[in-house]
C-alpha cells in the first residue's frame, strides 16, 4: 500500500509540473535577456518553398500570390497538386512550378520529395507551406537571419489567418500557447524549438537526410522528423519575426477530425520522447533532454483533465496536498494569459475564453476517435463565413 502512494505522489509530481515548469523557463528567459541575431554572414540563400496541396485547390491561388509578393528573389515555388484537379491552375511567373503527380501520393513526406526530385537547382534550403497558408513579406529574410548563424532547421510562427467562430479564436489561442512553450521557451533555455508542420525550413541537405530513407504514413511527419534532428543532437532554431498565416478550425467536426489525428500521432510517437531523455542523460545533452520531456507531455486538454482528477482526489484522501495543486493551476493560468499577452492576441481570442469547456469536450471526443484518425483524409477542410453561414472551400 505505501509503494502505490509514493507511486500515485511520483505520477502527481509529474503531471504537477507540466503545469509549473513552463513558468520557470519564462524566469529564466528573462534572464537570458534578447537573443544576438548579428552573424559573419549575411549571404541570401536559395531557398526551394515547397507548397503541397491535397484534393483541395482553391486557396492555391491566394497562397502562391502572397509568396510572389516576398521581398525576396532567390527562390523556386514548387506546388504540388496531388489528387487535384489543376485544369483551373495557371502561374503567370517563371518562378512557380505547377506538379501533379502521376499517381495519388496522400502523404506530406511523399509530396515533399516528388517536388525534391524535380528541382530545378540544387536548392541549398527548403521550407514547407501548406495550401490554406499565406506567407509574410520578410519571411524568408527572416529565416536567413538564423540559417546564416549556422542553424540546420528553423521553426517560423503560424499566427491565425481566421478568427471568425469561437473554435478558431480557441484554436489560435492554444497554438499561441504552445508557441510560446514549446517553441520561444524551449529554444530560449538551449533546447530546440518543436515543428509544427508547416511554416518550417531545412538546409536540404538535412531534411534528405532525416527521412529520406523513411516510409511515414498518415500525419505526424513534423513528429519523426523532430524526433530525426533531436537523434542528431540538432537545435532547431525559433524565429518569431518569420510569420505565416495559418487557418484555423471553425467548425466543430473540422476541430474532432484534425485533434483526432494529432492524437493518434502523440500516442504513436511519444515513447520517442523517453528515447530522447535516455539519450539526453546518456550525451549528457541538455537540447535532447528536455526536448525528451516536453515530446512526452500529454495534450493540454488531456493534462488539465489529469490534473483535475487528481485535485479532487487529493482533496478527498490528502486535503493539504490539494493546496499544492491549486497553486499549481494558478501558475498555469498565469502563464498561459502571458503567452496570449507577449504574443499580442486579439480581443476576440480572449472573448472566445469563455467556451473552453465546450472546446475541451470536442477534444474529448476526439481522443475516443483517435484510434481511426489515420484513416481519416490527410486533406483538413477549409471554411469561410459568408453572411453569417459557413460555406466549405472544396
Amino acid at each position: 500500500m505505501q509503494i502505490l502512494i509514493i507511486l500515485f505522489f511520483i505520477i502527481q509530481t509529474i503531471i504537477a509540473s507540466f503545469l509549473v515548469v513552463p513558468f520557470l523557463m519564462f524566469i529564466v528567459d528573462i534572464f537570458n535577456g534578447r537573443e544576438n541575431l548579428t552573424s559573419s554572414s549575411n549571404s541570401d540563400k536559395d531557398y526551394a518553398i515547397i507548397v503541397t496541396a491535397y484534393q483541395q485547390t482553391t486557396l492555391l491561388n491566394n497562397v502562391v500570390n502572397s509568396i510572389l509578393n516576398l521581398n525576396y528573389s532567390n527562390y523556386i515555388v514548387y506546388v504540388v497538386a496531388d489528387n487535384c484537379d489543376i485544369s483551373n491552375l495557371h502561374f503567370n511567373s517563371d518562378k512557380v512550378i505547377l506538379l501533379r503527380p502521376e499517381e495519388t501520393l496522400a502523404g506530406n513526406t511523399k509530396s515533399h520529395f516528388y517536388a525534391i526530385n524535380k528541382f530545378v537547382r540544387p536548392h541549398e534550403i527548403l521550407t514547407i507551406i501548406d495550401s490554406d497558408n499565406l506567407v509574410d513579406g520578410e519571411y524568408l529574410n527572416e529565416l536567413n537571419v538564423y540559417f546564416n548563424k549556422g542553424f540546420q532547421a528553423v521553426q517560423g510562427v503560424r499566427a491565425a489567418k481566421n478568427l471568425n467562430t469561437a473554435y478558431a479564436c480557441l484554436d489560435a489561442a492554444s497554438d499561441i500557447f504552445y508557441r510560446f512553450i514549446d517553441r520561444k521557451l524551449l529554444y530560449s533555455v538551449g533546447s530546440s524549438a518543436a515543428l509544427s508542420g508547416s511554416g518550417m525550413a531545412f538546409t536540404t541537405t538535412l531534411y534528405r537526410e532525416c527521412l529520406e530513407h523513411l516510409v511515414i504514413d498518415g500525419a505526424g511527419f513534423d513528429k519523426v522528423l523532430q524526433l530525426e534532428i533531436q537523434n542528431r543532437d540538432l537545435r532547431v532554431a525559433f524565429a518569431e519575426k518569420a510569420i505565416v498565416y495559418d487557418e484555423k478550425t471553425s467548425k466543430s467536426d473540422q476541430l474532432v477530425k484534425q485533434r483526432s489525428r494529432w492524437m493518434f500521432t502523440w500516442f504513436k510517437y511519444a515513447s520517442g520522447g523517453l528515447s530522447l531523455i535516455s539519450m539526453g542523460i546518456k550525451n549528457l545533452s541538455w537540447n535532447q533532454f528536455i526536448y525528451g520531456v516536453f515530446f512526452v507531455r500529454p495534450p493540454l486538454f488531456l493534462l488539465g483533465i489529469l490534473s483535475i482528477l487528481f485535485f479532487i482526489t487529493d482533496i478527498i484522501l490528502f486535503p493539504l496536498t490539494s493546496w499544492f495543486w491549486i497553486g499549481s493551476f494558478v501558475i498555469f493560468i498565469f502563464t498561459f494569459l502571458l503567452s496570449l499577452v507577449y504574443f499580442k492576441a486579439p480581443k476576440e481570442i480572449y472573448k472566445s475564453l469563455i467556451s473552453i469547456p465546450l472546446f475541451i469536450f470536442f477534444q474529448i471526443i476526439s481522443l475516443f476517435k483517435s484510434k481511426n484518425a489515420n484513416k481519416i483524409s490527410v486533406a483538413t477542410e477549409h471554411y469561410q463565413i459568408i453572411d453569417n453561414q459557413s460555406v466549405k472551400k472544396s
